[in-house]
């Protein structure tokens, strides 16, 4: 289990660690060159991928702006220009990690032949 999540983090492929998942920044292989794992399983696959990098985002940064607000005492309207551009650059940065860490949960949960 350990082992699948460290190589979704490194953007490896879950069963054999050997393959990196994407050619370019948002272009993915569609198979493992190495064991054969296709990444893609079926239509609409990466849906729950877009749930984790939508999760992790609102965490951030609503968490962000309550820690601030709490401790820092920043404003609402201070608070938007440091949150607005988070949520619109952040969830492009963790794109590939988001389909990495889903690809890595399923593989665990339902490991293909």
């Amino acid at each position: 289990m350990a082992r699948a999540a460290a190589r979704g983090v490194r953007l490896l492929c879950p069963r054999c660690g050997r393959t990196r998942l994407f050619r370019t920044f948002f272009g993915m292989h569609e198979a493992c060159a190495v064991c054969g794992l296709r990444f893609e399983r079926a239509q609409g696959y990466w849906v729950g991928a877009i749930y984790v990098n939508y999760a992790v985002t609102v965490t951030i940064a609503v968490g962000g702006y309550f820690l601030l607000w709490w401790l820092g005492n920043v404003s609402t309207g201070a608070q938007l220009f440091m949150w607005i551009p988070f949520v619109i650059l952040f969830p492009l940065w963790f794109f590939r990690y988001s389909r990495s860490l889903w690809l890595a949960m399923e593989y665990l949960v339902n490991p293909e032949p």
